[in-house]
C-alpha cells in the first residue's frame, strides 16, 4: 500500500520521537474513499511509567515498541504513530475476519512474552488493547476507538473487531448522535418540564412532585436516559439545570406544594447552586423548605469533603435533600450515616415486585428499619400497581411515586387517589 503525500514541510507527516508516520499523515491516508482496515493499538496504563519511571524512561520503551509494531504490522500496510500511547496499523489489502483476529492475536501475545525495557535496575513489560474496523472516510477512526473502547471495557490486553450490532457499540453510537445534536436542541428550545406527583401516605394526599426534564421531539418526548450522557461530556450540563431551576419555581410559585428537582454532583462542583436558589426563593416567595435537591450520584462521591461542605450549606438554609436510587450499585448504610439526607428514595428495583417477591421484601425492610433509626424519610419509587401500594403502606414508608399514583405531566393534575382517598 503506498500513497503520495501531498508536499509539505517534512515534520508535518513525521512524528520527531519514533520517526513514524503522525495522525496528519493518517488523515490524508483515509480521506479517500478506498476501503481500509484500520488497527488502533493502544499501551494500556501507559501514564503509570510515565508517572514512575519518568518520561525520558517513557520515550525510550515508546522507541523500543516502534521498532518491534514494524516488524508485525501488515506486509500490505502502514504503521503510524497514533496519538501519544496510541499506534495504528492501516491496510488496503482485504482481510479475512480470522486473519484480523490472528493480527490482533500476535500483537498481543508477542508483547505479553518480551520485556520492553530493561537495565540493571528495571525491567518493564507492556500490553496492547486493540480495536479494528473495516471502512472508508474518517468514521475509520472513529470505530475502530469504539471497538477499542468495548475491549476495554470488559478486559484490558484483548482485542474487540467492531460489531455494529453490539449493545456497547450502538449505546455509543447513540450517545456520539446527541452529543451532535443535543446544543441545537437547547438553541430551538425543545427542553421541557414534567411533573410528577408524589403521594403522602400518611396524611393520604399529593404534597409534592418531581420536575422532570424532557425534550420535545415532533408528537412525542425524549426522557434524560437518552441525552444526560451528552449534556454532561458537551459540558451543558449546568445549563440544563438552571432551566430546570427556573421553570420549577415559576411553576410551584402559587401552590403550596413541595418539589424535588435532580441536581448531579457536576452543579455542586460548579458553586452556582445555592446562590441561584436562594435569589429564586426570593423572587417566586418560596420557603426553602419546600424545595427538595434530588442527588443523581453514589453516596461516595456525595461523602467527599468539599461535596458535604456545600450540601451541608444548602441544609443550612433550609433545603431539603434526597438520595436517588438506594439500594443499588455504590448504596452504603455506612456512608448513608454520614451523608443523612432528608429522604431516601428507594429503586424501583425493589418496589415493583414487593408485593411477590421475598428477596425485594427483605431489602426494603432493612432500608426502612435503618432510616426509622436515623430519622430519614423514604420515598418508594415505581408504585405501578394496587398491590404495591398497598405493600408499601403496610411497610410505614411516608411517600409513594409511580404510575399508579400518577404519571408525568406537564400541568399539576390531581392524581384519582387523592380524591379517593378524601371522598
Amino acid at each position: 500500500m503506498k500513497i503520495e503525500l501531498p508536499k509539505k514541510e517534512c515534520d508535518y507527516y513525521l512524528d520527531e520521537l519514533t520517526g513514524l508516520k503522525n495522525r496528519n499523515a493518517l488523515l490524508e491516508y483515509i480521506k479517500t474513499n478506498n476501503e481500509y482496515t484500520l488497527f488502533v493499538l493502544d499501551i494500556d496504563h501507559f501514564s503509570n511509567i510515565n508517572n514512575i519511571y519518568g518520561y525520558l524512561v517513557g520515550d525510550q520503551i515508546l522507541k523500543n515498541i516502534t521498532q518491534y509494531l514494524q516488524k508485525l504490522k501488515p506486509s500490505h500496510g502502514e504503521i503510524f504513530r497514533f496519538d501519544g500511547d496510541k499506534f495504528a496499523f492501516l491496510t488496503d489489502y482485504t482481510l479475512l475476519k480470522i486473519e484480523k483476529e490472528e493480527l490482533c492475536q500476535i500483537v498481543i501475545s508477542f508483547f505479553n512474552d518480551i520485556e520492553i525495557f530493561h537495565n540493571e535496575e528495571t525491567a518493564i513489560k507492556t500490553f496492547f488493547s486493540i480495536g479494528v474496523y473495516t471502512g472508508s472516510g474518517y468514521n475509520l477512526i472513529n470505530y475502530a476507538y469504539l471497538a477499542l473502547k468495548e475491549a476495554r471495557r470488559y478486559k484490558r490486553n484483548s482485542f474487540k473487531l467492531f460489531d455494529i450490532d453490539s449493545t456497547y457499540i450502538k449505546t455509543q453510537l447513540k450517545n456520539n448522535d446527541w452529543i451532535s445534536n443535543v446544543r441545537r436542541y437547547i438553541e430551538e428550545e425543545k427542553f421541557v418540564l414534567f411533573y410528577q406527583p408524589i403521594f403522602n401516605n400518611k396524611m393520604d394526599k399529593i404534597t409534592k412532585y418531581e420536575c422532570l426534564i424532557r425534550i420535545a421531539y415532533g408528537s412525542s418526548y425524549i426522557t434524560p436516559d437518552n441525552f444526560m450522557y451528552a449534556c454532561k461530556v458537551t459540558g451543558i450540563l449546568e445549563l440544563i439545570t438552571r432551566f430546570v431551576i427556573t421553570t420549577a419555581f415559576a411553576k410551584f410559585e402559587n401552590t403550596e406544594y413541595s418539589f424535588s428537582i435532580n441536581i448531579t454532583s457536576d452543579d455542586i462542583n460548579l458553586g452556582y447552586l445555592e446562590n441561584l436558589l436562594l435569589e429564586r426563593c426570593k423572587k417566586h416567595n418560596i420557603a426553602p423548605s419546600r424545595v427538595i435537591l434530588e442527588i443523581l450520584e453514589d453516596i461516595t462521591t456525595l461523602t467527599e469533603p468539599h461535596m458535604l461542605s456545600q450540601i451541608n450549606s444548602l441544609r443550612q438554609k433550609g433545603f431539603q435533600v434526597a438520595l436517588d436510587d438506594f439500594g443499588v450499585e455504590n448504596s452504603n448504610f455506612a456512608r448513608l450515616v454520614d451523608f443523612k439526607p432528608d429522604y431516601v428514595k428507594i429503586d424501583g428495583l425493589f418496589i415493583r415486585d414487593l408485593d411477590q417477591n421475598w428477596k425485594s421484601q427483605v431489602v426494603v425492610q432493612s432500608i426502612v428499619d435503618f432510616c426509622v433509626l436515623c430519622d430519614i424519610d423514604i420515598v418508594a419509587e415505581y408504585v405501578h400497581n394496587e398491590a404495591v401500594f398497598k405493600k408499601v403502606r403496610e411497610y410505614g414508608i411516608k411517600c409513594s411515586q409511580g404510575y399508579f399514583i400518577g404519571e408525568p405531566q406537564q400541568e399539576l393534575i390531581e392524581s384519582s387517589l387523592e380524591k379517593f382517598f378524601s371522598s
